[in-house]
């Protein structure tokens, strides 16, 4: 991945996202071994802590089992991702719940130069990992340049893209770390949350990253004893943390379970005292007695297609099976009407969200009419679908809505890893429909478009974009992200979701509505997070 637009910055003054003074700023255009020991074995799912214990402890279930490592480089789960914003610490992080930065790791706001090309970080006093050693400089440039520089660079690390725009990172001395850029970038502040840090002593190449995937070591106020597929994850108390987010329990146990009645049945039972994604069936039977929190989300449903292949290759047809999808009727069968219309690639929660030029609304006609100018009858073709809950449920009614305009489609659903791995590499992938939620690492546009438009993974070698539309798209979010000029950001990301928006080579049919229920009675400070995972910084037990 690269940047564009080197244009000459200009010097400004604004408020600091994460404390609020004012400061300077520049106008800038591997699952199979995962099986940690503990001597007591995984957590499980019915494991209740009785007594003294229940005020020390915290015990949760979450909608999604445990698919891959915990090294933050990589790690791409619900369950290890939400598990990683209690073990690590970036230079800065993003609150769970609020997605609002605060000073984690870093001392004081980074601070830019006059170019603003260099950002200088200084690291909290004393902090230390878990085992007791001292974070340093040296580990914070080790944690961003094993991603921007990785062994084998024909598999860069999923983070890599999050942070293009970095050229390399150096320790100045012991606790000052400073980033060097390709070109200016304004949302730096920010974006470094992506990237925890990670002791270098304990990831300094491939075969110690490979253990530490498994047996991870943070600076976050707990750490990692036991993790299962099967049984789940253990956390407990990190006595060496000095952050702004202390421990108020001493363990966390995550259950996971993919089946919905089992998670209500947790909570229910008083085996947990919190779950994430309640069934939209079960909400009212849960108000009352428990607190549940409903929130909107940029989760999504989407459409994504093989854009190489005839006749998926011509935008006409794309458009039109977005088209013929009577989106409000699904939300009301398939989410019992926990969820939203995609107006645009953002949510509308999304504080800079911003409709798009095409929105898809019900027609029919207007789909019969696409497939005609296109040339197209009598289209058939394989619906593949990841087995998330929601998939599941939408994917039958997406079938009987293109059969409306005489479009045949056969469902094939299989587990993600079999999709991404497997069937979506394969010349014969036409259709997929799929979850994808990347606002768990930050909300704003330039990351979340990233995600999905921008490198290689996705346009290139998911849906084969054309090459011109891939320049084109990264040009824009580029350009974007070098203005400090919230008005011209704002303008270029419009561009962006527009262009996407008409194209479709992925595009989003709905974003979903997060439910989340817990025992109010049991937890102090819990806040539901608008994404997936349960997250317990600054909660407490009661009683």
């Amino acid at each position: 991945m690269s940047t564009t637009d080197t244009q000459t910055p200009a010097v400004g003054r604004r408020r600091s996202p994460l404390t609020g003074r004012a400061t300077r700023v520049v106008a800038t255009s591997a699952l199979a071994a995962l099986a940690l020991a503990a001597c007591s074995g995984g957590p499980s799912s019915t494991n209740a802590v009785s007594g003294e214990g229940k005020k020390t402890s915290i015990e949760a279930t979450m909608a999604f089992t445990l698919s891959s490592g915990f090294d933050p480089a990589n790690a791409s789960s619900a369950v290890a991702t939400a598990a990683n914003q209690h073990i690590f610490e970036g230079l800065v992080d993003l609150d769970p719940s609020t997605r609002k930065p605060y000073l984690a790791l870093a001392k004081s706001d980074p601070t830019v130069s006059s170019d603003g090309l260099a950002w200088t970080v200084q690291l909290r006093d004393g902090a230390k990992f878990s085992d007791g050693t001292a974070v340093t400089a040296e580990d914070v440039a080790h944690s961003f340049n094993r991603v921007l520089k990785p062994t084998d660079p024909a598999a860069p690390p999923l983070m890599q893209g999050f942070i293009s725009f970095i050229d390399s990172v150096t320790a100045k001395d012991a606790t000052t770390a400073e980033f060097k850029l390709k070109t200016p970038f304004a949302l730096f502040p920010e974006r470094i949350a992506v990237i925890k840090i990670v002791p270098k002593a304990k990831t300094a190449d491939d075969a110690a990253s490979k253990a530490f995937d498994t047996a991870p070591i943070g600076s976050g106020p707990f750490k990692l004893d036991s993790a299962s597929k099967e049984t789940g994850l253990k956390l407990s108390k990190n006595t060496n943390y000095n952050g702004p987010k202390p421990a108020k329990v001493e363990t966390i146990t995550f259950n996971t379970t993919t089946e919905a009645s089992a998670r209500v049945a947790d909570l229910q039972g008083g085996r947990v005292q919190a779950i994430e994604q309640v069934p939209y069936l079960n909400v009212d039977a849960l108000k009352g007695k428990y607190e549940v929190e409903e929130k909107q989300a940029f989760n999504q449903v989407f459409l994504m297609f093989n854009t190489q292949a005839a006749p998926f290759n011509d935008k006409r047809v794309r458009q039109a099976l977005h088209y013929a999808i009577d989106k409000n009727a699904v939300i009301k069968t398939a989410l019992n009407g926990y969820g939203t219309p995609a107006s645009s690639y953002l949510d509308e929660g999304n504080a800079n969200y911003q409709k798009a030029a095409t929105v898809y609304d019900y027609d029919a006609a207007k789909a019969k009419a696409l497939l005609a100018e296109a040339g197209v009858k009598d289209l058939k073709f394989t619906l593949d679908t990841t087995d998330n809950a929601i998939v599941k449920d939408v994917a039958p009614l997406l079938v009987e809505a293109w059969k409306a305009i005489g479009v045949t489609a056969t469902l094939n659903t299989q587990p993600s890893s079999a999709i991404y791995g497997d069937v979506v590499p394969k010349d014969t992938f036409r259709v997929l429909a799929a979850s994808g939620d990347p606002s768990v690492f930050g909300t704003d546009p330039d990351l979340l478009m990233r995600w999905f438009y921008y490198g290689e993974t996705w346009p290139t070698k998911r849906y084969r974009w054309d090459a011109a539309h891939r320049t084109q798209v990264a040009g824009i979010l580029d350009k974007a992200a070098q203005s400090t000029d919230e008005a011209e950001r704002k303008t270029l990301w419009k561009q962006a979701l527009d262009i996407v928006a008409e194209e479709a080579p992925l595009y989003p049919i709905l974003h979903t509505k997060v439910v989340t229920a817990y025992d109010k009675t049991q937890l102090e400070g819990f806040t539901a997070a608008g994404t997936t995972g349960l997250y317990f910084l600054d909660t407490s037990r009661k009683g």
